[in-house]
């Protein structure tokens, strides 16, 4: 089935879905727009050497830099580290897409970019990573500076290991040192440091032993770190505690041993709670599907977790618990985390298509009725959750949005059955009745209130869907099917959702549904906080929009100040 025909299958489950019911509140947010990505490259067609520029003499100008992935504060700076083409990224290396894409939106080269061409090391489906980019930003000065330069060039090591960073998902800062950590080509992590008062770059390390990375924390005098264990994080993963110095920044403890990939870091209870990440597989185990971690009571002993603390964390809900289809549910991840109002709260993920093309792998179907069927019923918005109590006999979990049942493939009747969750949700649907939130991203409390940050992908299914027309890539080989009569989804709600709960037990309210001003921006990766206020760093892919003078915003990633207005 090609890519269009799963969109139209798509839009047959979630056409018509009304806007969120959202609770009020007194207070209002402002947001500025403090620096954005320009482009950095000339684009002139899938598989043709890059023209020089920009300035771009021939072909167009593109911009790569799509995320800002890890984000951290020190004083008045704000660190970031970026992300590039990540579209093209996720569809390549977990989609398995790498047939090339060309749209008025974005460029999916794959193996046809010049970089795979030259590069042994970088694999098709991650053809259009480039090299992603360190930055800091000084609130007082309002100046922007590129710090990429300096790690190319203090040595051949430091330029390969940047070049071969697909992106540096996570950003910590703590005593004189800023670190930033992301995947590498190879499967393994590479870590950046710089200086926190003086800003010189400090070094850089490859660490084998893993491979994957998300987030680290700051928490009561230590600095912790999620990270995948093995090659691409395939062997289980790892909560770190930082035990370096600015001379010597690149040694760890390992305070948590865990058999699923470690994402977010949140501190709640005299614990530290993570969510997590499953292993591969097409039906995964209870302890390696998506869930939440609590490590032991940090005051156990020496302060904060140690080693021998790596034994002792403990699973206390997994996605199993909500989705009844046991494949759909070994597609979970699990994202943004954050203690708030007496509970630990969190948020599902679902890489948009992945649990179709798992269930597809595990249960192909023989007819283009029984393949769209499998498409509709496979699809999933986030779902938030909250608990209390967590790890003990009176433990509570409670759906805060999502939904109180879910299609469920019999493979013995080959059928799809409605099967309940085991919840009720207490505010609303699932994306916060948004079907295309297929992230929560991030979640942070300021001000007494939880920030929830998503992505909203319902901008990309316009382009599958028109993508259509100029070969788009396929996710099985079965004949595509009709598009006719098929509804799409709401410009109107274009853009990358924030939401805040005022009070935890009142609905959110929206306090943005179109990417903070600029439509293009499906989702708040990143949030740290300001005072009262938020940073914010953004998601935005759209490679190809560079035109300042047509009437669409636009690509690159954006860091954004988001303050309460003044009354």
């Amino acid at each position: 089935m090609r890519l269009p025909a799963l969109a139209a299958a798509l839009m047959l489950v979630v056409a018509g879905a009304g806007p969120a019911a959202a609770a009020t509140t007194t207070d209002t947010y402002d947001y500025k727009l403090l620096a954005k990505a320009v482009p950095d490259e000339c684009f002139a067609g899938i598989g043709l050497p890059y023209p020089a520029g920009p300035p771009c003499a021939t072909g167009q100008s593109k911009v790569n830099q799509a995320y800002v992935w890890g984000l951290t504060k020190v004083g008045t700076d704000i660190w970031f580290g970026t992300g590039t083409n990540n579209n093209c990224l996720t569809s390549g290396a977990t989609l398995d897409v790498i047939d090339p894409v060309l749209n008025a939106d974005y460029v999916c080269e794959y193996g046809e970019s010049q970089v795979a061409k030259t590069d042994s090391a970088i694999p098709p489906e991650i053809g259009d990573v480039r090299p992603p980019q360190v930055w800091l930003y000084d609130s007082r000065s309002r100046r922007n500076t590129n710090k990429s330069a300096e790690i190319t060039k203090r040595s051949a090591d430091d330029k390969y290991r940047l070049d071969h960073t697909i992106g540096l998902r996570a950003a910590g800062a703590f005593k004189d040192s800023v670190l930033l950590a992301g995947p590498t080509a190879e499967g393994y992590v590479n870590i950046f440091a710089f200086d926190a008062r003086s800003h010189r770059y400090l070094g850089s390390n490859t660490f084998t032993q893993y491979g994957n990375v998300r987030t680290f924390l700051q928490y009561d005098n230590a600095l912790y770190l999620g990270v995948g264990v093995g090659v691409n994080g395939m062997s289980g993963g790892a909560v770190l505690r930082w035990t370096g110095s600015a001379k010597s920044p690149f040694t760890f403890d390992t305070v948590a041993s865990l058999p699923v990939q470690a994402a977010d870091l949140t501190a709640y209870d005299g614990r530290i709670a993570a969510t997590s990440w499953p292993a591969e597989g097409s039906v995964a185990s209870a302890d390696k599907m998506a869930g939440v971690w609590i490590s032991p009571l940090l005051a156990d002993g020496a302060p904060g977790l140690t080693t021998d603390d790596a034994a002792g964390w403990t699973q206390v809900w997994n996605a199993r618990k909500y989705e009844p289809d046991k494949v759909i549910a070994a597609t979970y991840g699990m994202g943004g985390v954050a203690s708030y109002g007496g509970y630990l709260w969190w948020g599902s993920m679902h890489v948009p298509m992945k649990s179709t093309k798992v269930h597809q792998k595990v249960y192909p179907q023989d007819t283009d009725e029984a393949a769209q069927a499998q498409v509709k019923n496979t699809q999933r918005a986030t779902a938030i959750f909250r608990g209390k109590n967590l790890g003990t006999a009176d433990q509570k979990i409670e759906l805060v949005y999502g939904t109180s049942q879910l299609p469920a493939y019999d493979p013995v009747t080959k059928a799809w059955a409605v099967q309940p969750t085991n919840y009720t949700p207490l505010f609303g649907k699932s994306g916060f009745d948004n079907p295309y939130n297929n992230y929560t991203w991030r979640m942070t409390v300021t001000d007494g209130k939880l920030f929830v940050g998503t992505m909203d992908w319902s901008y990309i299914v316009q382009d599958i869907i028109d993508g259509g027309k100029t070969g788009a890539p396929t996710l099985a080989q079965e004949k595509a099917t009709s598009m006719a009569n098929v509804a799409a989804p709401d410009p109107a709600g274009y853009g990358g959702d924030l939401w805040m709960f005022a009070d935890p037990e009142q609905p959110a309210t929206a306090i943005t549904k179109t990417g903070m001003g600029n439509y293009l921006n499906y989702g708040i990766r990143n949030m740290i906080v300001d005072g009262t206020g938020l940073y914010l760093g953004m998601a935005n892919p759209m490679n190809l929009r560079t035109d300042p003078a047509d009437d669409v915003p636009e690509g690159g990633w954006e860091l954004i100040h988001l303050t309460k207005s003044c009354k």
